[in-house]
């Protein structure tokens, strides 16, 4: 039977970091994937990382401290923070991307001017420095391997801080575009798992890809590896230090989807690999769990012509159409009932609303409604400006005419509509405060100044809607860990031999999403801090 020292379950981010961590600290690691396809979720993510005092910042000369960290995390606590866990995320996430980058496993760059999401709150840094961007990676370096990371197949030869969704333009010449193309470079979270992939492989990590875990062995009180099965026949494998869960988030799991969240939910925008596989393997190990209502919250668009390759419902996180100018959200009743530019996690409170009268949410179904200005010059999810409007666009006239398609009152719809464009001509937003804040203004036009980026009329016929949906980056809760990512049981012990990180456990963060890069940045962190706590278990 063969035995290692350190098994991951999970070709994610967070997994491949705990097993880079784990090798590095002395371990053989066996690195295991249910499916055939690496990256999960963070293969599809802008591949953003949010960490404190971090070394990028360090370099640019940007201060930042421990102490400001954590006061802007306390400063937003509802009561879901564990003193253990958020420490060790703001004390080791510098050290995790600084031994990440030192064995060529991350290049990544500051994210210029893009602020955390609670500027009001003590510690948050306007002027950003804690979201990191990644460097383009060429996917020829990974060989036959590229063609196994998920969605690859999609193109995105720019770095985010090129695009609007970093702040950037959106061009790049047609010399450096071609050059890339013909590279094969990539960036977004395509770059990440780039390259944490051809570090592992180099190592000779190699992913053992369609192994379904069933079940964790578990002898004298200690998870000794894993059973399960694979190419249909049975499989089992030992691990002589532990066993790391890092199998991202529960959210394609119809039941647990029903029997955890807070609110409706029904258009993730993660892969449908996110079924809660590691954590229903937690609970039967007996984890205490933690965190179970919350996400990674955002505003989905449901784009019909482009499923996943299994025929599952694709969704795409919402963030550009909802800020720029030209654009509002309304209700069922034809009205606003949110700050459209807020930020994307914090925002799904307001979808989740409940009416105790009604016994319903009053904010679902919602729109997002725009005119032919807003045409001309933004997207709509993967149309770009000067692209036909596509058929799942519903278009009218008239604002009346596009109510009646909606199921709206007109005549709601036409006095909302005149409210808002009261305060684009004021520049101010009495009801919602749109325009107010840093945040709201970096996904807004920036060619314009003031609240003008992204305060504008819906005036010019014809007008458009599409539905928005409540969607998710992932789940964020499951088994607790303390700060050595060691799996806790009912009993607040830790499960000998059991570690976690990633989606699959309860956040460090708790539900807090503190900037642009909130979930990767503890993923990699924990992973980081899981792989050498397993791989010296036994020191």
């Amino acid at each position: 039977m063969e035995q290692v020292d350190v098994i991951v379950l999970g070709c994610g981010a967070a997994g491949m970091t705990a097993a880079l961590a784990a090798h590095e600290a002395g371990a053989k690691v066996a690195l295991v994937e249910r499916f055939d396809r690496i990256g999960g979720t963070a293969a599809v993510s802008g591949g953003v990382i949010w960490v404190a005092d971090n070394p990028r910042q360090r370099a640019a000369g940007m201060r930042d401290s421990r102490e400001e960290a954590l006061a802007y995390f306390k400063a937003l606590d509802h009561g879901d923070l564990v003193d253990d866990t958020i420490e060790a995320f703001v004390d080791r996430g510098p050290e995790a991307l600084e031994f990440l980058e030192n064995i060529g496993a991350l290049s990544v760059s500051l994210l210029e001017g893009y602020p955390d999401y609670y500027l009001d709150r003590p510690g948050a840094k306007p002027e950003g420095g804690r979201a990191l961007d990644h460097d383009l990676f060429a996917l020829g370096e990974l060989g036959e391997w590229a063609a196994r990371i998920t969605a690859i197949e999609e193109m995105k030869p720019m770095m985010l801080r090129e695009t609007p969704l970093g702040g950037g333009t959106g061009v790049v010449e047609p010399e450096e575009m071609q050059r890339r193309i013909a590279n094969n470079e990539r960036g977004f979270g395509q770059a990440m798992v780039g390259r944490l992939l051809k570090a592992c492989l180099t190592r000779g990590i190699e992913p053992m890809l369609g192994v379904e875990t069933r079940e964790l062995i578990r002898e004298g009180g200690r998870i000794t590896g894993i059973r399960g099965a694979r190419d249909g026949e049975k499989f089992e494998l030992r691990a002589a230090q532990g066993v790391v869960i890092a199998t991202g988030g529960f959210e394609w799991d119809a039941e647990k989807r029903q029997a955890f969240l807070r609110g409706p939910m029904d258009a993730p925008a993660s892969p449908p690999t996110a079924q809660g596989d590691g954590l229903a393997l937690a609970m039967q190990s007996g984890a205490k769990l933690g965190n179970m209502t919350q996400a990674w919250w955002a505003p989905t668009l449901v784009t019909p012509d482009m499923p996943w390759p299994g025929g599952e419902q694709r969704a795409m996180p919402v963030l550009i159409e909802r800020t720029v100018p030209h654009s509002i959200l309304v209700n069922r009743k034809g009205q606003r009932f949110c700050n459209e530019a807020a930020n994307y996690s914090a925002l799904a409170g307001a979808f989740h609303a409940f009416d105790p009268q009604s016994y319903d949410y009053l904010n679902l179904p919602a729109w997002l409604v725009f005119d032919e200005d807003y045409v001309e010059r933004y997207p709509i999810g993967p149309r770009l400006p000067g692209q036909p409007v596509p058929e799942w666009v519903t278009r009218a006239e008239s604002l009346p005419e596009l109510a009646a398609k909606l199921g709206i009152e007109g005549a709601a719809l036409e006095a909302t509509v005149a409210r808002f464009n009261g305060f684009a001509h004021d520049g101010y937003d009495p009801d919602f405060q749109r325009g107010t804040s840093a945040y709201d203004h970096f996904y807004g036009d920036r060619s314009r100044e003031g609240t003008a980026v992204t305060l504008g009329p819906i005036a010019r016929a014809p007008f458009y809607a599409v539905e928005i949906r409540i969607g998710l980056l992932g789940t964020n809760g499951g088994p607790r860990t303390d700060g050595a990512a060691r799996i806790l049981g009912h009993d607040g012990a830790p499960i000998a031999g059991l570690y976690g990180a990633g989606n699959v456990i309860a956040c460090p963060t708790g539900g807090i999403y503190a900037g642009a890069g909130g979930t990767l940045g503890p993923a990699l962190t924990f992973g980081y801090i899981a792989g050498r706590s397993a791989a010296r278990a036994n020191a």
